[in-house]
Parts: structure tokens; C-alpha cells; sequence
């Protein structure tokens, strides 16, 4: 009925205007699978014209990799389609003008539009495929480089700077890590921003915070993380990134509650509860003298010590008269004898009765 040569070379000078509009051209790679779709577009709409089962597979299979390669380009999936739509109607224009029967016409137009929406569909989905393995493929570069940030053995400048670049990712001097509940890694990286970059290592999200020290940057996070349950590693050299996730990783286990801790404000706590059962050994051996005294006495013993021995400050403290404070002093040095002259024993001491008197304290 017509010449599919003849289509190609119409429908290329109208999308050449189109892309012109866009900004585009049609030389260069995505130029060259441009005209290979158009000149496949016209021949296979010359086949179904003529033969209504026309297979339409191969032509599908060019507008798939054509819409892969709009999202590799950086375009959007609406520039093809709009490209599609403006060829739809130049070829419509153009059968318009052979002078058809109406009735010809009309099934043209259904077959012209329904062969549009197939060739938009398959260019659709190419670029919605293409776009899921970039997201795969960018999920495990960004793992990558922070597995690399917070491994045990530090990376080479080279392999971290490879691992940087493959991920976009302009490394710092200074950061800090993130340990967070929870598995959505990539909506905390989106919604945290400011090149912050994250992963899910061992059930938990990771956070990379590049230069921690610029003004407003962790009262951001904090926001971000403020119903998440969440530990703030303390800013340290790039370098030294693994230090930062170890403190951020231990206190998310040991720190309770909801909003963004920082490691930094609780590091007694971390130091007596870096090894489970260690700390409760520790005031046991150190306080197992002091097993015939009462709760009162104990109580009294590390009022005494917090207040460096002074027996005025200490029954302060306790809102107990001076005199208890000295009669309960007596019992214990019977018990402790010389350990309260030792400063080293009154700093083991003072450590153990903060482990098991935290609500006295």
C-alpha cells in the first residue's frame, strides 16, 4: 500500500525537529538507535498493515533497548514517548493525503495507534528494567564502599578512591558512622542527604556521614532519625572510619531508646558495657567485701566516694544527718580496713557501685 522507505525518511526529518527541540540530536549512539527504530517502526507498520498477525517481537526488542538507553543517557521515558507520539501523527498526516476509502482510513488509524502503544509499552518497560538493575547495581557499589570504610583492615588510597568514583561518591576528610534499626538502608541514604550514603550490614542500616562538622548537618539526621532507634559515631579521618562504626555498631546493642545517641555522650556506658557479663564480674569481685553490709551502707559508700570523702557533702547527698553518714563510714572501714586509703581501690569501688546502684547514683 505504501513504501516503508519512504515513511522512514518523513518520520526521520520530523523527529530530528523533535529531538532538535529537546536539545537532542540524532548523531552519536542513541542518534543511530533512534533512526534503526524508526526505519524498524515503518517496516514492521508496512507488515501489519498488510498482514494483521505481523509478528511484532523484533520491533518490540528495538524499543526496549531503546528505552534502556534513555534511562543510561540520563533522559526521561515521557522524551521517547513524545518523540513516538509526534511520529504517530506525521504518519497520520501522511496517510491522510493518499486519498483512502473512510473505511480503510479508520481501520488504519486503530492499527497506526494500537502499534504506537505497543512500541511505547516495550520502550516503557526498558527503561523501568533498565532502571531496576542500575538501582541492584548502585545498591552494591555504594555496599561496597562502605564494607570497604568499615572492614577491619584499612583499604589502599587506590582501591578506595576506585570504589569512591564507581559509587560518585567525593571522599572526605572526616566522617562519621551511623548505626540505625531497621533494613531501609536506601530511603535513610535518600532521606538523609547531604552525600550521606548507606547500606544494610548484619541486619541493621550503616550510614557513612561525610564531614559530620559542617553546621547543621547532624541536627538534620537528628530530625531524620528522631522516631528511629540510632547511634551517632564519633567524627573521625576517613581513615579511621572503622573505629567510628565500631563504637556507633556497640552502642546501638547497648544504648535503649528511640532518637539519634551519640557515642560520644555515653561512653561510660560503653566502656562497662562493651563485653556482655564483663562489667558484672567486675563489681562483683571488686564488692564481694562488702557482701555483709546492707543496702544502706552501700548506698553511703558511693555517695562518700562521689563526694572525694567529705562527710558534710556526702550526708548532703543521701538527706541523711552527718552522724548516720559517720556511723555507717565506721561499719564499712571494719569491712574494707585500709582498700579506703588505696585510690585506685576507691576508683574500683566507685566503678562497681555505679554498675549495680544506677538508680541510687
Amino acid at each position: 500500500m505504501f513504501d516503508s522507505a519512504t515513511i522512514s525518511e518523513r518520520l526521520l526529518r520530523t523527529i530530528r525537529t523533535q529531538m532538535s527541540a529537546q536539545g537532542r540530536s540524532l548523531t552519536g549512539g542513541q542518534g543511530r538507535g533512534l533512526t534503526l527504530g524508526v526505519e524498524t517502526a515503518a517496516d514492521a507498520f508496512a507488515h501489519l498493515v498488510a498482514d494483521p498477525a505481523h509478528n511484532l517481537g523484533p520491533a518490540r526488542a528495538v524499543f526496549t533497548r531503546l528505552g534502556r538507553t534513555e534511562f543510561r543517557e540520563g533522559h526521561r521515558v515521557d522524551a521517547l514517548r513524545a518523540i513516538l507520539t509526534v511520529g504517530a501523527r506525521d504518519l497520520w498526516d501522511y496517510l491522510t493525503t493518499l486519498d483512502l476509502p473512510p473505511r480503510l482510513l479508520y481501520g488504519l488509524a486503530s492499527t497506526l495507534f494500537g502499534f504506537v502503544d505497543t512500541l511505547a509499552g516495550a520502550a516503557a518497560q526498558g527503561y523501568l528494567d533498565e532502571q531496576e538493575s542500575h538501582g541492584r547495581d548502585w545498591d552494591t557499589t555504594r555496599r561496597r564502599l562502605i564494607t570497604l570504610l568499615v572492614q577491619p583492615d584499612p583499604p589502599g588510597a587506590t582501591v578506595l578512591q576506585a570504589a569512591a568514583d564507581a559509587a560518585r561518591w567525593p571522599l572526605p576528610a572526616t566522617a562519621a558512622v551511623i548505626s540505625a534499626e531497621g533494613t531501609d538502608g536506601a530511603n535513610l541514604s535518600r532521606t538523609a542527604g547531604h552525600g550521606t550514603v548507606a547500606t544494610v550490614i548484619d541486619d541493621a542500616t550503616v550510614m557513612i556521614v561525610p564531614a559530620p562538622e559542617t553546621p547543621g548537618r547532624l541536627t538534620h539526621l537528628g530530625a531524620v532519625l528522631l522516631r528511629r532507634h540510632a547511634t551517632l559515631g564519633p567524627a573521625v579521618p576517613l581513615a579511621a572510619t572503622r573505629e567510628s562504626y565500631r563504637l556507633s555498631r556497640r552502642a546501638l546493642r547497648i544504648l535503649p531508646g528511640a532518637g539519634l545517641q551519640r557515642c560520644d555522650d555515653h561512653l561510660f556506658d560503653l566502656v562497662t558495657g562493651w563485653e556482655p557479663g564483663l562489667m558484672d564480674r567486675y563489681a562483683a569481685t571488686w564488692l564481694a567485701p562488702l557482701s555483709s553490709l546492707r543496702a544502706p551502707e552501700r548506698e553511703t559508700l558511693h555517695a562518700w566516694l562521689r563526694a572525694q570523702g567529705q562527710v558534710l557533702a556526702t550526708a548532703e547527698a543521701l538527706h541523711a544527718h552527718p552522724q548516720t553518714v559517720r556511723y555507717r563510714l565506721r561499719k564499712i572501714r571494719q569491712v574494707l580496713g585500709g582498700l579506703l586509703d588505696d585510690p585506685d581501690a576507691r576508683l574500683h569501688l566507685q566503678l562497681a557501685l555505679a554498675h549495680t546502684l544506677p538508680r541510687a547514683s
